[in-house]
């Protein structure tokens, strides 16, 4: 059974209508560790050691967060700048994150066709995560296409529950070490496709 740690963020969770639900649903599940990292670190106080150990026990690594400014929270910017260290996670002897598995889970207000090239954003969700990709090839990990929640704003109570389901089974199958991970390269979105990925 592969160890799953979600890295969340949200700087204003009591504003949230998916993300707040989405966590309530995958929690307490086995194997998963939550970490709520501006919950963790207020102050921007970070736990360099603290947070390496956390990556060293667990193989499947997820930044969680709504999108903001087409990015990432400030705490995880700052989480990267201070716990992927050289010489830990990357360089000549920087060996500690290799094989672990990294993918991104997002949600924004913006509905999918806006985040394509023609669309009002300019740019698709994986372009504008380029960075967060190549971080993980830096540091020698496998990156999977994000799962991505769209339309946030406007999203029905029945689509948010369908999300919290495909997210959990999403977590269980990459738990259990039945997701086909090169069929995964197909996808831009893991939302929506995670029943196309599970091994027969």
């Amino acid at each position: 059974m592969k160890k799953i740690l979600i890295l969340f963020a949200h700087p204003a969770l009591e504003k949230s209508r998916v993300n707040k639900i989405l966590i309530s649903g995958i929690k307490d599940l086995d194997g998963v560790t939550f970490h709520d990292l501006y919950e963790s670190y207020p102050e921007f106080d970070i736990d360099v050691k603290y947070e390496q150990q956390l990556l060293i026990a667990n193989d499947i690594i997820i930044f969680q967060h709504p999108f903001f400014w087409y990015s990432i929270p400030a705490i995880m910017k700052e989480w990267m700048d201070l716990v992927l260290e050289h010489g830990w996670a990357y360089g000549s002897n920087g060996d500690a994150l290799n094989d672990k598995l990294f993918f991104n889970v997002v949600t924004t207000g913006g509905r999918e066709e806006a985040y394509q090239e023609e669309g009002y954003n300019r740019f698709t969700i994986n372009q504008f995560l380029a960075p967060i990709h190549q971080t993980a090839y830096l540091c020698k990990m496998k990156y999977l296409s994000p799962y991505a929640i769209h339309g946030t704003h406007k999203i029905t109570s029945e689509e948010i529950k369908f999300h919290i389901d495909e997210y959990k089974l999403l977590l269980t199958l990459l738990r259990d070490e039945k997701i086909d991970l090169v069929k995964s390269d197909r996808f831009k979105n893991l939302a929506t496709n995670v029943l196309k990925l599970k091994k027969d």
